[in-house]
């Protein structure tokens, strides 16, 4: 299982824990009982800590076209909102919001391809991430794109009840590459992606469907020179 290189600290302090409870165990030889009711839990917590840091790997569909936002989180589609005035936009937008739980790959990916604008952390609150209050108050971090067609496409990570660290080592003028990994949320959260120009955006999930990480198309936004004034 390969893991991903920003849980480096988390999963090497379980094993750390792991490794602890072994010696301990050696040293002092209980019975079979007490050595199996330390050693248990112990290795379910550094495999559980190990699966939520799992790195699988992920491909672009085949048939994959600039104009597909693909998914930039893995988890279930709770909530699809238009809005007259997006604050992150300045304008009109559509955000589809995605909740994370405990269980999913919480590696992000880039929706689409462009250059970073703007890599934003506010910080806030830590309402459990199915909250309705979540998403305007919780610590967040926000990453503009302008896609190769100069629309501006946004990802926003959430922080969560449980999630209380949102990693993001991107700059701006970076590059982001469609499907590619740029960060990850710990412990259970929700990711939205935010897209202008909603009356043009063709939303190809629904609320409760599943999706995955750079494979999934949430939606469809043509590129500003083919949509008609």
């Amino acid at each position: 299982m390969r893991l991903a290189h920003y849980g480096i600290r988390e999963w090497g302090t379980a094993f750390g824990v792991f490794a602890a409870g072994v010696g301990i165990v050696l040293f002092i030889d209980p019975v079979l009982s007490i050595k199996l009711s330390i050693l248990i839990p112990l290795g379910i917590l550094m495999f559980a800590v190990m699966a939520f840091f799992r790195d699988p790997n992920r491909t672009v569909p085949a048939d994959w076209s600039t104009e597909q936002m693909l998914s930039p989180a893995d988890g279930v589609i709770s909530s699809i909102e238009s809005h007259e005035q997006h604050p992150d936009l300045g304008g009109p937008g559509i955000v589809i919001r995605i909740f994370l739980s405990v269980l999913d790959v919480h590696l992000n990916r880039w929706p689409c391809n462009g250059a970073v604008t703007l890599n934003r952390h506010v910080p806030g609150r830590h309402h459990d991430a199915r909250s309705d209050r979540c998403h305007m108050e919780n610590e967040h971090n926000l990453v503009l794109i302008r896609r190769d067609d100069d629309t501006i496409i946004g990802v926003r990570q959430i922080a969560g009840l449980i999630a209380r660290r949102i990693v993001c080592p991107v700059d701006i003028d970076d590059r982001a590459e469609a499907g590619q990994r740029y960060g990850m949320i710990k412990f259970g959260s929700s990711t939205e992606l935010i897209l202008p120009t909603p009356e043009h955006v063709d939303v190809k999930v629904s609320k409760g469907d599943r999706v995955r990480a750079g494979e999934t198309v949430l939606a469809v936004l043509p590129e500003a020179n083919a949509i008609k004034p």
